[in-house]
């Protein structure tokens, strides 16, 4: 066999297959080792400000102690958890009908409204989350015009002069689902574009009302979309830094928030190590249920 015979097309196949691997390994699986091994390791005030016990292989696991024994960690955990959902399901309820609309009208407006929907990644990402910081302020025309409609509704007595929004975790969740609808939206329209119209016509023909033919026919083969948008948006949010630490309160604070504080200014990176470990594991769970979710389905579809 000659040297070069390698390089046939089967050669070059093998070679472009294995490059994905590759990545993934170097970039990806690797710094997760790092992290993992990092996290069993115990702060000294060296550089760098970390040191693994002497008595190897036995692990430090003070870190996973603090992380469950310590209030700010799983308050931090709950605070996060609980923003990413309620985005999650907001970005849900707000992109549905806006994915369902692209499917129901003319390719000529469904190129545009395409292009108004991914628009806003054509500007930076700080850009758009300062210009949000600009309208909650409590003398700007937007929270001025949300404090007239307040207290139209409500008693005199529970009268405002303006909302705090920033500074809250309604301001978080509200930028987090302006900045995170259009990983719920092209999903879902992908996933509601192929299905067969066909179905609902049957539907209406057999007497369903349309409510009737969206929660028997459409909803249900939309969960694939739903779900991978829905893990779209909640993994980014539950991890989110920038938007929490421009318009979130910081004495309560999410948990990306806490593993930059421990990174940068406790340099106790053993313990921000067991944190971002902890908070993989916790979003790879729905990742995994999503996963057999899907093999499912395709197993079934090809049966």
């Amino acid at each position: 066999m000659k040297p070069a015979a390698w390089f046939d097309r089967r050669g070059w196949s093998d070679v472009i297959i294995g490059v994905p691997y590759v990545w993934a390994i170097a970039f990806v699986l690797l710094p997760i080792c790092i992290i993992a091994a990092l996290s069993f390791a115990v702060p000294v005030m060296n550089s760098p400000p970390y040191e693994f016990p002497r008595a190897w292989p036995h692990l430090s696991f003070d870190n996973y102690h603090r992380l469950l024994a310590d209030s700010i960690y799983v308050r931090s955990f709950g605070v996060s958890l609980l923003n990413a959902s309620i985005a999650t399901v907001l970005c849900l309820v707000i992109g549905y009908p806006m994915a369902l609309g692209l499917t129901r009208v003319s390719k000529a407006a469904n190129r545009l409204l395409l292009m108004l929907i991914v628009l806003p990644f054509w500007t930076s990402f700080l850009l758009r989350v300062y210009a949000w910081i600009g309208l909650m302020g409590n003398n700007s025309w937007f929270n001025r015009l949300l404090t007239r409609l307040y207290n139209l509704v409500v008693p005199q007595a529970w009268h405002l002069g303006s909302i705090q929004i920033m500074y809250t975790n309604f301001a978080v969740i509200f930028v987090v689902v302006y900045s995170y609808l259009p990983f719920m939206i092209l999903p879902l329209y992908a996933n509601l574009e192929k299905l067969d119209r066909t179905l609902d016509e049957a539907a209406m023909d057999l007497g369903a009302r349309p409510y009737r033919v969206f929660l028997d026919v459409t909803l249900p083969l939309s969960l694939p979309g739903i779900i991978a948008g829905g893990l779209l948006v909640f993994i980014p949010a539950a991890g989110e830094l920038v938007i929490p630490g421009l318009v979130g309160n910081m004495s309560d604070p999410m948990i990306g928030a806490v593993i930059s504080e421990e990174f940068g200014l406790n340099h106790d990176w053993p313990m921000a190590a067991a944190i971002s470990v902890a908070l993989l594991v916790v979003l790879v769970l729905p990742l995994m249920a999503y996963t057999r979710f899907q093999s499912r389905a395709d197993a079934g579809g090809r049966a």
